[in-house]
């Protein structure tokens, strides 16, 4: 089994959070050095220094050290926080049920539930040494060979976790995988009401489309990850392999189609995008990043996993509209001034090609 433990892309010398911080924002070390103090001795007994992992738009991700030992810390964004969306004690629970499986997590800790000891819930876990390839300035660095193997072991990895019976592992009620497609339509629709700050042409249209399609779902019952893709997982290149899945805040049970729907979203649709080109979400992703094609990626897949894959139009149509909702939230995040680190403000241009092509997905037969 992969050592799990946990570690975000390393930030540059100059970039947010390069150094330790004596208090960096969204934590407070005091409480939280008080409340491990009574929870896990070890991490107490020395002075916490932490710091923030650049490069994540969502949940905010710290790296504790205490003497030699490091741990991670994940938290939900500050201020406006779309309801269900970042959900500690969901990724905690799923990390830890799939610790004995192949598929390689980081080691979880401890949750805490209460928010008054740093400002919100969240959850510690062991650090894992890799690299999360995010920008097209690191998977340049890669050669033709290593980009192949690096993009068949995530989709290998993929069909690992599907292949997972949940009811093994103690997730057999983690959700309701009946209806499950709808319920994501519904969902993110919800979602987009909270996140309204500015009109969005076509994404009313795409919602409706997507909820007048739905298709059957015959694979649910899955563990479904809910957002996974290349720079959500830590890797080596030398040997290539993926060292542990990370960012589980929105697992559930339901359709994989899903997982792959989102996964082509963020290599076809992002990544070789013209619209989209040098995106702050995908840039070192797809085809135009030298990697093999979504479409090989699915045949991969397809010939690793007991899923009926079938056409995925409508799955992809269901990504860009879950992918453009939530890059909505954050541009509304970024408006109040609640995110942190940088390039927060081209996540709103984004909206506009993923709606764009979503309803060109969804109207395809």
């Amino acid at each position: 089994m992969t050592d799990p433990a946990v570690e975000a892309h390393r930030p540059t010398a100059s970039g947010p959070g390069s150094a330790d911080e004596p208090t960096p924002r969204g934590l407070n070390l005091d409480r939280l050095t008080a409340y491990l103090a009574g929870h896990l001795p070890e991490l107490a007994a020395a002075p916490l220094r932490a710091r923030l992992i650049a490069g994540g738009k969502s949940n905010l991700t710290y790296l504790l050290r205490c003497g030699e030992r490091e741990v991670v810390l994940r938290r939900p964004p500050l201020g406006h926080v779309l309801a269900t969306a970042h959900d500690m004690a969901r990724e905690h629970r799923v990390v830890s049920a799939l610790a004995p499986t192949a598929v390689p997590v980081p080691a979880a800790l401890l949750y805490c539930p209460d928010p008054d000891v740093i400002g919100a819930p969240f959850y510690l876990m062991e650090r894992v040494t890799g690299e999360v390839f995010r920008s097209r300035s690191q998977t340049d660095q890669l050669t033709v060979g290593q980009r192949r193997e690096l993009a068949l072991a995530m989709m290998d990895t993929l069909a690992a976790l599907h292949a997972v019976d949940p009811a093994s592992v103690g997730l057999a009620v983690f959700g309701r995988p009946d209806g499950f497609l709808g319920r994501q339509v519904r969902r993110w629709a919800a979602q987009l009401d909270q996140s309204r700050s500015r009109p969005v042409p076509g994404v009313d249209e795409l919602r409706d489309a997507l909820a007048a399609s739905v298709p059957e779902g015959a694979n649910a019952g899955r563990i479904v990850h809910g957002d996974y893709r290349l720079d959500n997982l830590l890797a080596t290149v030398d040997p290539v392999s993926v060292r542990a899945v990370l960012d589980w805040e929105m697992a559930t049970l339901g359709d994989p189609l899903a997982d792959l729907g989102l996964l082509l979203t963020y290599w076809d649709v992002l990544g070789d995008s013209d619209a989209a080109a040098g995106n702050p979400v995908a840039d070192g992703l797809g085809s135009r990043a030298g990697f093999p094609t979504g479409s090989e990626l699915i045949a991969r897949y397809a010939g690793r996993a007991d899923v009926d894959v079938g056409p995925l139009h409508w799955h992809v149509a269901l990504g860009c509209f879950k992918l453009a909702v939530i890059c909505e939230g954050i541009h509304y995040r970024h408006t109040l001034g609640q995110t942190l680190g940088g390039e927060f403000d081209r996540i709103g241009d984004l909206v506009a090609p993923l709606v764009a092509h979503g309803l060109g997905a969804v109207r395809e037969k």
